[in-house]
């Protein structure tokens, strides 16, 4: 649910496409409290605001939502005052930020170069001396996040260079080590440690509770915060947020599926485990 201390304030009023919030907040100091939805359904979005959340990260790495879908669910998000995340692969980023998100997410960043290159293609060219003169966005105002053209050109230009946010995720033992310099690279906002898969790369399967695995998402958690950038993490009970929160995290995201099928299960009369 959603902390009375979110740092995003109140939903901006109707108008622009993008919610502008995110970057603003990932860079504060308050804490994020939010679920990753696999489920291509709007409905889903709107209950995730409406419980109180403050983001959802639409996952169109292990979810089957297409880009038509995707652009129905940032409106849905749009409509309901919740911060619209996407999960993307590198070669989605361009048209993802067209259909309007508010940030993008990409997975298995391995290496500050690699997070360096995302980061320039998330901002559009500007001339030289602007923030994001480096970028290397393909610029078009026929876009839903441009408002079809309504709130295209220069403003556009600037409004997403300075107000999208890139989220980089730790998922590998080797972006582990260089945790500390690819949260350093101007334009990362913040570092997401994926547990499940670097559980997986570092031999223990599916066991990311296991000490070994805890013991890795603590020295990335602390060595993004000690870049001075947002560390995420996933958080299925109350008892882990705290934990990480006490390493540096700020940036906690429970998934949609799993509470949705603990519910059923619990209704069924199983007990529903938790489990990612």
């Amino acid at each position: 649910m959603q902390a009375t201390s979110s740092p995003l304030g109140p939903a901006p009023a109707p108008g622009l496409p993008l919610d502008t919030r995110l970057r603003p907040a990932l860079r504060g100091t308050g804490s994020l409290h939010g679920l990753f939805c696999g489920l291509p359904s709007p409905a889903l979005v709107e209950m995730a605001a409406f419980a109180g959340f403050d983001f959802v990260v639409i996952d169109n790495e292990h979810g089957t939502a297409g880009i038509e879908t995707t652009e129905h669910l940032l409106r849905a998000a749009r409509a309901t005052g919740i911060v619209p995340i996407v999960r993307c692969f590198e070669a989605d980023i361009a048209r993802t930020l067209d259909a309007g998100a508010s940030g993008v997410k990409v997975p298995m960043v391995n290496t500050p170069e690699h997070a360096q290159r995302l980061a320039e293609r998330m901002r559009y060219p500007r001339p030289a001396g602007q923030m994001g003169s480096r970028g290397w966005r393909g610029s078009a105002f026929s876009t839903r996040a441009a408002g079809y053209g309504a709130f295209g050109g220069p403003a556009h230009t600037d409004r997403s260079n300075e107000s999208l946010a890139l989220i980089v995720m730790i998922e590998t033992p080797e972006a582990v080590e260089c945790a500390h310099e690819i949260a350093a690279v101007e334009g990362v906002d913040a570092v997401f440690i994926g547990p499940n898969d670097l559980s997986h790369t570092m031999g223990h399967e599916n066991r990311w509770q296991e000490a070994p695995v805890q013991r890795a998402i603590e020295r990335a958690v602390r060595a993004v915060a000690d870049a001075g950038k947002c560390a995420g993490v996933l958080t299925l009970d109350d008892e882990a947020r705290q934990r990480y929160a006490g390493w540096g995290a700020r940036y906690f995201a429970n998934v949609a599926s799993s509470l949705v099928m603990r519910a059923f299960e619990q209704a069924a009369g199983r007990g529903g485990a938790l489990r990612y």
